[in-house]
């Protein structure tokens, strides 16, 4: 699969139009740290969306897409919703909400451990203004007791209707396979929008960027600050159908780039062996990345790196 042609051409490529063929899109909305990333994966059944404890891993709308029966669903993982404080959160939320305007079905994810929280309030309070079908979803449900379950259900039901609740369990994939099924059917129909086998409308380029990210906050989450980022800077398929991928960590000061690279290159050489193991497993090609560090203060007040997101840049 090359990059040119990750994203697909959804007119060349649509399944034929038909009564029985459904598709819609399907927005996930919670607070940071709910679980959207692991349940978009689950859902479709691969790694589309990048998963880490650090909170607001996810800055841009990512669509994975699946299929069900005659149904294709396409899931949308939006930015955990919080208070914003700075200009990179304010674009963050506002994509987040985007992406619930945007849908046919709309679903609030609640982690089950924490119930309604302060953040969680604040997001079922605006759903109000939301017109499409609304679900709810409690996931973590493995660890929480079944009566505290019911009763989560019940105040949250009470205080927002929802079409359908489920319970589920994002990380053993508990319940992922029926709510699945219920969602496609609420798609409406139409023709499919994809190509049966594609699995996300995100450019493989950037994907590897933010598997890259990915691996990054995995190896330093209490060391390196939220405010970081990976660009794809070149993308060259060579002649024996590997790859050639260069990327750049962008940091903010010195003392982060040192922090990235490790004694003698080690934590940056950690980092660049996992994130290539698996962009050549996405790509399904061999893969050499060669990664740099390099230090671009205020990064986040630079309009380019939120077109580089995907993100619209906050005015003001």
């Amino acid at each position: 699969m090359s990059d040119d042609n990750a994203g697909g051409n959804a007119a060349e490529n649509a399944s034929p139009a038909g009564e029985a063929t459904r598709c819609g899109f399907v927005a996930l909305i919670g607070a940071p740290n709910a679980g959207k990333s692991t349940l978009v994966n689950a859902l479709v059944g691969t790694k589309v969306s990048i998963v880490s404890r650090k909170v607001q891993t996810t800055r841009a709308l990512v669509r994975g897409i699946a299929l069900e029966g005659e149904s294709q669903v396409i899931f949308v993982d939006t930015p955990g919703i919080f208070r914003p404080k700075r200009r990179l959160d304010r674009a963050m939320v506002t994509s987040a909400w985007g992406g619930a305007g945007d849908a046919d079905v709309v679903c609030l994810l609640i982690d089950a451990r924490k119930g309604l929280d302060d953040e969680s309030e604040a997001i079922l309070g605006k759903l109000a203004d939301i017109r499409q079908p609304k679900v709810l979803i409690l996931n973590k449900v493995d660890l929480v007791q079944k009566e505290k379950l019911l009763h989560l259900a019940a105040d949250i039901n009470a205080r927002q209707p929802f079409a359908e609740t489920f319970m589920v369990s994002a990380l053993s994939g508990s319940g992922v396979a029926g709510m699945r099924a219920k969602l496609a059917a609420m798609m409406p129909p139409g023709p499919w929008l994809y190509p049966e086998d594609q699995v996300s409308d995100a450019p493989l380029r950037m994907l590897a960027a933010e598997i890259t990210r990915e691996k990054l906050f995995e190896r330093l989450h209490d060391e390196l600050p939220y405010s970081s980022t990976v660009e794809t800077e070149q993308w060259q398929e060579m002649k024996d159908g590997s790859v050639r991928i260069e990327q750049t960590i962008y940091v903010e000061r010195e003392s982060q780039r040192k922090i990235v690279l490790g004694r003698g290159g080690q934590t940056i050489k950690t980092i660049g062996s996992l994130a290539r193991s698996e962009i050549a497993e996405v790509a399904e090609t061999k893969v050499h990345l060669f990664l740099f560090v390099k230090v671009r203060e205020n990064w986040s007040d630079d309009p380019a790196r939120y077109r580089e997101m995907g993100l619209e840049f906050p005015k003001g």
